[in-house]
């Protein structure tokens, strides 16, 4: 992969829609597609010009779940075989910097989890692992908010689309990285100013190109899709009546959203 790493993101400014890169003197703003053809136009626009959005609009959310050796061997859970994934809503998706609220209907617990995010760039059906670099558009920050209690409230059906796809439970950005390593990257998770989760994406059982392979033989990945690659040790609650959690990796950038009980 190549070592010149470009950061994409999408915004709204003057009441229209675009994206860019992000250049040490702003946002070099393209027109035509982020996943296709497109150039710069010349124009910068300064970040606090801006209102940053998602840096793309996925059809559908892949979420991992038990892909870390350290997290199954905390959990006792059997090592899986092949990937184990829900699709999480679109309406999880919200904007960096967003503030999240608790439904009303909801007072049980929440978890923060930050993730390792992929995003497709090219349509991509039953690809190999060796192939599956090609299809990778680039990497970002994800929290995969949890409502724990209605995971498990049922005994008969454990509820992870419910669980995981209340509106605003989604946020990811506030960039798409191109031109990175996922496995040399580490996922830090920040809550109310104390690091909870500090831990490499090369411990995860099925890398980023086994996890773009197995799933595209399931079901067609299109530019823009998204796969949270799953966490790993140091999920925690969020307790306090404001609280503010930041996914950082090194490389890509922080994702920053306040969660309000």
């Amino acid at each position: 992969m190549s070592t010149a790493i470009t950061k994409w993101l999408r915004f709204r400014h003057a009441g229209s829609t675009g994206f860019g890169t992000l250049t040490s003197s702003g946002i070099s703003v393209h027109e035509g597609e982020m996943f296709g053809r497109n150039a710069a136009t010349g124009k910068i626009l300064a970040l606090t010009e801006v209102e940053l959005l998602a840096p793309c609009a996925p059809s559908k959310i892949v979420a991992l779940w038990n892909n870390f050796h350290a997290l199954a061997a905390k959990l006792n859970q059997p090592e899986p075989p092949e990937p184990l994934y829900l699709l999480k809503a679109t309406t999880t998706i919200t904007t960096p910097g967003a503030v999240i609220r608790r439904p009303s209907y909801y007072d049980g617990k929440t978890t923060y989890e930050g993730e390792l995010g992929i995003v497709i760039g090219k349509t991509c059906a039953r690809v190999s692992p060796d192939e599956a670099n090609g299809f990778i558009f680039g990497y970002t920050c994800v929290n995969d908010i949890t409502a724990n209690d209605i995971l498990t409230n049922d005994p008969t059906f454990p509820q992870w689309a419910r669980a995981k796809g209340i509106d605003d439970y989604g946020p990811f950005g506030p960039v798409i990285a191109t031109g990175l390593d996922p496995a040399k990257l580490t996922v830090r998770t920040i809550l109310n100013g104390a690091e909870r989760q500090n831990y490499p994406i090369s411990d995860m059982i099925f890398s980023a190109q086994a996890l773009v392979s197995k799933i595209s033989h399931d079901m067609t990945l299109l530019p823009g899709d998204l796969i949270a690659v799953g966490t790993s040790v140091g999920v925690g609650v969020m307790k306090e009546p404001v609280n503010t959690v930041t996914v950082a990796i090194d490389g890509i950038g922080e994702l920053t959203n306040e969660f309000r009980l």
